[in-house]
């Protein structure tokens, strides 16, 4: 019995109990149970030793694996999208273009198609895929063409001239793959000594702009069929001149690149380019008429980036994980793609991983490292002086809509030149996504996961943090009456600051959630004075206080426990807050250490509003 059809069987309840009786002769009702909430557990005593072999031959989750030769050879969990190469060819496009948000599988895509297509593709590793089912397609094109695949994702640099040494380093690596030029029949000593030229470090920038083409037209005279072009992250070298301050060097040479590449071209049968944004047609591909643009609100190949939730259901099913479903789904899903809501693939796939050997593991926010989401620090930023920009932000953060004209074709120097064009970017990179169909250039915009939401959640209380941190007289003002037992003008203070920043409320979060962020604004105040001694859900008594906060006076210990008053009874929120210090002993640790001057702030919150009771 194969894997897969022993996974079939143990999850056929009725049948399998039919078998158990037969096979284990167990047919104690409470016995059955149990067997059928664990498949170990469930398998019969022949089929014991296959299963638990079966639990250890279980494929290995790709995580980070972006060859996919190599996700198919060595045994890695596959998540199905050979259908994007029908879908390509039967919906042509001459130069096609795909722009999604990072870690949402664009470089493994890639790497698909490059192995589908190329002269050199190993066939075997398409095996039991859905392409494969498309006999005519692969009679027609598999491994047929030969390929020029290229990353530009690694170039990083501080100055523009290794910037550029990456860059050619990179055209050297492409033409390398085809030394066999050299020896090649069809080509005359001429073509042989451009090819050369393409194998040198020291290229100037007029050969490098035109390094693309003339490989293809060297590959074309020597196989005698068109070539497929591939070109991933087309837009960080761009994005990384921007930030270093040579942009409108690394744009001249990228237009030229792709200008020649896909534009002049006679030897291309097609190309691919991938991004996270499309950048302005007139700054970089101007003149090209044959290029299709394949957004995010791109209803074509909407499936094929991201994961679709059959397939998350399908992964957790086979790594017997199925009880994350919900988590997973609250955390990571939420984007839509074209007509499809969609998954980050980058978060299930290392939820997954814990999972598998921690089964109570939380959800936590994978995607927020792998940038520095300075989109999202810019925009939070830009509401410090606009009202309805902090209103708006509220709204996202609450699990609301907010409606926006987006511009999808940007220049980078554009991109912060107005809070519109942040918005824009927002939705081109995934912070936000849409929801419902766009009228023209109008889209219903919302946060589309918990994942995300806690990005921005973080950079608002940094942006608090900071914020606080300049205003020393009011601060000074509000620790003076916390230790003075003034409640009112604590609570005055308080308020004050809640006016300020952006709130964040959400009726879709428990309410111990919604507590989390007063908790952090007060933490926020105190962790400014560097001489108080301030601790977080410290262990006390019978329980854990919300804040205790020493001043350094070192005679006195301040009791803070905060409530949401999910109703809007900020009274009996405050008196829940007081009964739960008393009732867990929070204070006798203090007293324990000799501190006899205890005061006990019971502190309710809603929306902006708040109250402030001392016992």
């Amino acid at each position: 019995m194969t894997p897969q059809e022993m996974i079939t069987f143990m999850r056929r309840p009725a049948h399998g109990n039919q078998l158990l009786a037969q096979h284990a002769g167990r047919a104690d009702e409470k016995e059955e149970n149990r067997l059928l909430l664990d498949p170990a557990m469930r398998a019969p005593p022949w089929m014991k030793g296959a299963w638990q072999k079966m639990k250890m031959s279980r494929k290995k989750l790709p995580i980070g694996i972006e060859n996919f030769e190599k996700l198919r050879s060595d045994d890695f969990y596959y998540i199905d999208k050979t259908g994007l190469v029908r879908d390509l060819l039967n919906n042509w496009g001459e130069v096609n273009l795909f722009t999604r948000p990072r870690r949402f599988g664009k470089t493994l895509n890639m790497s698909m198609l490059e192995h589908f297509f190329s002269l050199d593709g190993d066939k075997s590793i398409f095996d039991g895929l859905e392409i494969t089912e498309e006999k005519a397609i692969c009679e027609e094109y598999m491994g047929k063409y030969p390929v020029i695949s290229i990353s530009l994702k690694g170039i990083d640099a501080r100055t523009y001239e290794t910037a550029y040494q990456m860059a050619v380093r990179i055209i050297m690596d492409a033409a390398a793959k085809f030394y066999f030029l050299l020896e090649s029949e069809k080509l005359n000593e001429h073509d042989k000594a451009e090819y050369k030229d393409l194998l040198d470090k020291k290229m100037d920038e007029g050969l490098a702009g035109s390094s693309l083409k003339l490989l293809s037209g060297l590959l074309e005279k020597h196989y005698d069929k068109k070539v497929i072009l591939l070109i991933d992250e087309y837009d960080v070298p761009l994005a990384k001149a921007h930030a270093n301050g040579y942009y409108d060097r690394m744009i001249s040479l990228i237009r030229s690149l792709l200008g020649q590449a896909l534009k002049t071209n006679n030897s291309l049968k097609f190309a691919v380019l991938t991004g996270c944004l499309r950048i302005s047609k007139e700054s970089i591909f101007t003149g090209l008429n044959n290029l299709k643009v394949l957004s995010v609100a791109d209803e074509r190949f909407d499936e094929y980036f991201g994961f679709t939730d059959k397939e998350v259901r399908e992964l957790l099913a086979y790594y017997e994980i199925e009880e994350h479903y919900e988590k997973i789904k609250t955390w990571y899903d939420g984007y839509q793609f074209g007509n499809v809501e969609v998954y980050c693939p980058w978060d299930v796939l290392n939820h997954c991983d814990r999972a598998r050997s921690a089964p109570d593991a939380q959800p936590e926010n994978y995607w927020i490292n792998t940038s520095s989401n300075d989109a999202v620090k810019r925009f939070i930023r830009e509401s410090g002086n606009a009202a309805l920009l902090k209103r708006e932000i509220e709204r996202l953060v609450a699990g609301e809509t907010v409606t926006k004209e987006i511009r999808q074709e940007l220049t980078y120097p554009e991109i912060y030149l107005t809070v519109d064009n942040i918005w824009s970017l927002l939705f081109t990179t995934g912070y936000l996504t849409q929801r419902g169909k766009p009228e023209g250039r109008n889209m219903k915009l919302a946060i589309p996961n918990l994942a995300v939401r806690d990005i921005f959640v973080t950079q608002i209380m940094e942006y608090f943090k900071e914020n606080v941190r300049e205003d020393g007289d009011t601060l000074n003002r509000f620790c003076d009456a916390l230790q003075n037992g003034e409640a009112e003008k604590v609570e005055k203070i308080f308020t004050e600051y809640l006016r300020r920043t952006i709130s964040i409320r959400d009726t879709a979060v428990r309410k111990e959630m919604k507590e989390n962020f007063y908790h952090g604004v007060l933490l926020g105040i105190l962790g400014v004075k560097s001489r108080w001694g301030v601790t977080s859900n410290r262990e006390m008594g019978e329980g854990y206080a919300d804040i205790l906060a020493e001043p350094d006076t070192g005679d006195m210990g301040i009791i803070i426990e905060v409530k949401y008053a999910h109703d809007g009874d900020l009274d009996a929120a405050c008196e829940e807050a007081l009964k739960q210090i008393e009732h867990t002993g929070y204070e006798d640790d203090l007293e324990d250490d000799g501190i006899e001057k205890i005061l006990k702030y019971g502190i309710a919150c809603y929306k902006k509003r708040c109250r402030v009771v001392l016992a």
